[in-house]
């Protein structure tokens, strides 16, 4: 008993230790910080050298400003399938970032969706008819705010939430300031390329990808990405799709990070997907 106690504390120390040189690493990256439009930026980070998370990493950060003359949107495709560089180029967005989780070989959300106030997309349930982990929150836009939603147990849920554009998605990673649960599933536990928006606490809107699947950048568990949200300084932040779908597109830069879809470390790798987060210019 006295061995594993032991054995206990010293792992307990271990993993304080790594989070306080992890979030030392965060706190001293140099972020490349390129303006959009006003009160818009792009922000990226990569850490070499296996500095982040004992692995090298690159995150890319489009952040909103609040009360700025930006507005947020849907861009979908019901069936057809789009990169998420040419739904921005066709809406003439500033700037998108990929959606939520679709059907790869038909198309279209399986996920609830909400554009214009127009119903695009049901819920498709998990086999036994229970909601899946990403129908259990929402990316909620109503012109030029952006709110993110925790579902309440109700079936009808999603429905009521009032905003011209509803995309459900998750699973969710911090609810007004509170650590949000997740299980320990290898989707949440494993690394991959993730794509996320957070709020922060002076109400930036965050637009955020983490690369990998990749020597120079490896991607993050959903519990390693949490503590990125939490050290932006989020009080808020939601899961996107990820893996092969993340991408991160502004009009001045093209592509700005390293999509995954193509197993090259380039900017050309985008998947294309069914559904995507605009922000647009009022």
């Amino acid at each position: 008993m006295r061995f594993q106690a032991l054995w206990l504390l010293l792992s307990l120390c271990a993993s304080t230790s790594f989070a306080q040189t992890d979030s030392l690493s965060f706190e001293k990256v140099e972020w490349e910080s390129k303006r959009l439009a006003s009160g818009m930026h792009l922000r990226q980070a990569w850490f070499r050298h296996k500095s982040l998370f004992g692995a090298n990493q690159f995150i890319a950060v489009i952040d909103i400003k609040p009360r700025s003359k930006n507005h947020f949107t849907i861009a979908y495709e019901p069936k057809v399938k789009r990169r998420t560089s040419e739904f921005g180029q066709q809406a003439k967005a500033v700037a998108a970032i990929n959606g939520t989780f679709f059907d790869v070989k038909n198309g279209g959300s399986v996920d609830y969706l909400r554009a214009n106030g127009q119903v695009i997309n049901l819920n498709r349930p998990e086999k036994g008819g229970t909601r899946a982990r990403h129908q259990q929150a929402a990316v909620v836009m109503k012109g030029n705010q952006l709110s993110i939603a925790k579902w309440d147990g109700t079936a009808d849920w999603e429905t009521r939430l009032d905003g011209q554009d509803v995309m459900l998605t998750g699973p969710l990673l911090l609810d007004q300031h509170h650590v949000a649960a997740l299980d320990s599933g290898v989707f949440n536990t494993a690394r991959h390329p993730r794509s996320v928006i957070g709020i922060t606490n002076k109400h930036h809107v965050l637009f955020i990808t983490v690369d990998g699947r990749d020597a120079n950048a490896a991607g993050m568990s959903l519990f390693e990405l949490r503590k990125v949200m939490q050290w932006l300084h989020c009080t808020d932040a939601i899961n996107l799709d990820g893996g092969g779908s993340t991408t991160l597109w502004d009009k001045k830069h093209g592509v700005v990070n390293y999509p995954s879809d193509n197993k090259k470390w380039d900017h050309e790798g985008q998947r294309k997907v069914a559904n995507v987060i605009l922000i647009k210019r009022n």
